[in-house]
C-alpha cells in the first residue's frame, strides 16, 4: 500500500539480482544516499528476488547455477542473510526432457495467505507452495493446458514468468509463457484461458493467433486487474477487460520491441517501458538509453533521458530489471546488461546512477519498509 507520507524510520530496500549473485541496497525515504551489500548468494544467477509485504523481513530469490542447479532461497531478516530451501519446484521426472532447468520467477500469493508462493520454471511450468516454499505442487491446469503443443522455446528460454495474483480479486491469477502467450485464471488456478486475441505475432504463420506468442512481460495494475499491459516481441499493448481484448499502444515509441513494462501503484494510466532496437540487435535504440512513460494509457509517450547516456549505450534492460516503489512521488529503478543501476526520485524526470560495474543485472525489485518492520 502506498505511504501517504514517509514516516521516520521508513526504509527503501532494493534487491538487485545479477548473473553472479544478489545485491541489497538501502536508503531512507529521501532516496539520496544508498548503502549496498553483496554479493549475497554469490556465484548464482539471481533471476528474481523480492521482499514480501505480507511478512516483515521475509523475502525470496530464484537462484540458478550451472553446476549446483536451481534453487529457491528465503530470507527472514530483510535480505541480509539467505538460506536455500529443501527442494525446488520441478516437473515429475520423465515428463519432459529435464525436470528442472531453471527457476525464473517467484510471486506472492493472496494477502490473506502469507505462506502461499508461486514459481515459474523452465521447462515451462507453474508451481504453488502453501508453506513458504518448503514444498511445491504443479498447477496442472496450466502445465497440462490443451494449448501446450503450441508453446515452444524462445531465444531466452522456455519458462513461465510475470505471475501475479490480483489484489482486487484474489481468485484471479495471471501468468505468461515464453513462448506461449498470456493466460488468466478466474478460479484460483483450477482452469486457465489464453488471453492473446488481437495481439500480433509476426514470427508465426498466423498473424494474431490465440497462443504461441513470444511475450516478454505481462503486468496487471495492482488496484484494478482489468487493466493489463504487455510488452511483446511485436508491440506494447493495453487491455481494459483483463485480457479479453487488446489495443496496441506502440505508436510514439522508437521500437515496438522490448522487455520491461512497469506501472505505478496508484496510476493505472501510467506505464514505463524501455524500447530495444530489434529482435536482432537487442540493445538500446540508436545507442541512446531512454525510458518512455505514458500517463494517458498509451495515447502518447514521453522520453525520459535526463541523466541517462545518450550515445553509444549499447545495453539491454531485461524483463524483471525495472521496478517502481510506492512512495508519494514514485521512485523508478532499472538495471542494465552492463551492470549499471539507475534510479529516479521523480517519476523518471531525472536519473542518477546508484552503482556501476555490477555483473549483468537480471532483476530489480523495490520494497518500502515501514518502521514497524524491524528486520
Amino acid at each position: 500500500m502506498r505511504h501517504t507520507a514517509p514516516e521516520g524510520g521508513t526504509r527503501v530496500v532494493l534487491l538487485v539480482g545479477t548473473q553472479k549473485g544478489l545485491f541489497r541496497l538501502e536508503s531512507d525515504p529521501h532516496r539520496e544516499t544508498w548503502h549496498m551489500d553483496g554479493p549475497l548468494i554469490a556465484g548464482y544467477e539471481i533471476t528474481h528476488a523480492w521482499l514480501d509485504p505480507r511478512r516483515p523481513g521475509r523475502g525470496y530469490a530464484a537462484a540458478n547455477h550451472l553446476i549446483w542447479g536451481a534453487h529457491v532461497y528465503r530470507t527472514d531478516d530483510g535480505g541480509h542473510h539467505w538460506e536455500s530451501l529443501p527442494r525446488p519446484p520441478m516437473h515429475p521426472v520423465g515428463e519432459h526432457e529435464t525436470a528442472l532447468r531453471a527457476v525464473w520467477h517467484l510471486a506472492p500469493g493472496p494477502a490473506a495467505q502469507p505462506d502461499t508462493l508461486y514459481a515459474g520454471i523452465d521447462p515451462a511450468g507453474l508451481f504453488v507452495s502453501t508453506d513458504a516454499g518448503n514444498h511445491w505442487a504443479g498447477v496442472d491446469a496450466l502445465n497440462h493446458h490443451p494449448t501446450r503443443a503450441q508453446w515452444e522455446p524462445a531465444k531466452g528460454g522456455y519458462f513461465v514468468h510475470s505471475i501475479q495474483v490480483a489484489s482486487d480479486r484474489p481468485q484471479r491469477l495471471f501468468a505468461a509463457v515464453s513462448a506461449g502467450g498470456a493466460y488468466r485464471s478466474d478460479d484460483a488456478g483450477d482452469s486457465w484461458q489464453p488471453i492473446n486475441r488481437g495481439v500480433r505475432a509476426e514470427h508465426l504463420p498466423t498473424e494474431c493467433p490465440d497462443t504461441g506468442h513470444n511475450i516478454h512481460r505481462l503486468v496487471a495494475h495492482p488496484r484494478n486487474s482489468d487493466r493489463l499491459y504487455r510488452q511483446c516481441y511485436n508491440g506494447v499493448y493495453r487491455s481494459d477487460d483483463a485480457g479479453d481484448s487488446w489495443t496496441e499502444i506502440s505508436a510514439g515509441l522508437p521500437s515496438d520491441f522490448g522487455y520491461v513494462a512497469v506501472t505505478e501503484p496508484d496510476a493505472p494510466d501510467s506505464l514505463y517501458v524501455i524500447p530495444i532496437d530489434s529482435n536482432h540487435l537487442r540493445t538500446a535504440v540508436d545507442g541512446r538509453l531512454r525510458v518512455y512513460r505514458t500517463d494517458d494509457a498509451g495515447a502518447s509517450w514521453t522520453p525520459l533521458t535526463d541523466g541517462l547516456p545518450q550515445q553509444h549505450a549499447y545495453v539491454t534492460v531485461l524483463r524483471d530489471a525495472m521496478c517502481v516503489d510506492d512512495l508519494p512521488e514514485c521512485g523508478v529503478y532499472f538495471g542494465t546488461s552492463s551492470g549499471h543501476l539507475f534510479a529516479s526520485r521523480n517519476r523518471g524526470e531525472s536519473w542518477q546512477p546508484l552503482t556501476a560495474f555490477l555483473p549483468r543485472i537480471l532483476s530489480v525489485q523495490a520494497r518500502v519498509v515501514p518502521p514497524e518492520d524491524k528486520p
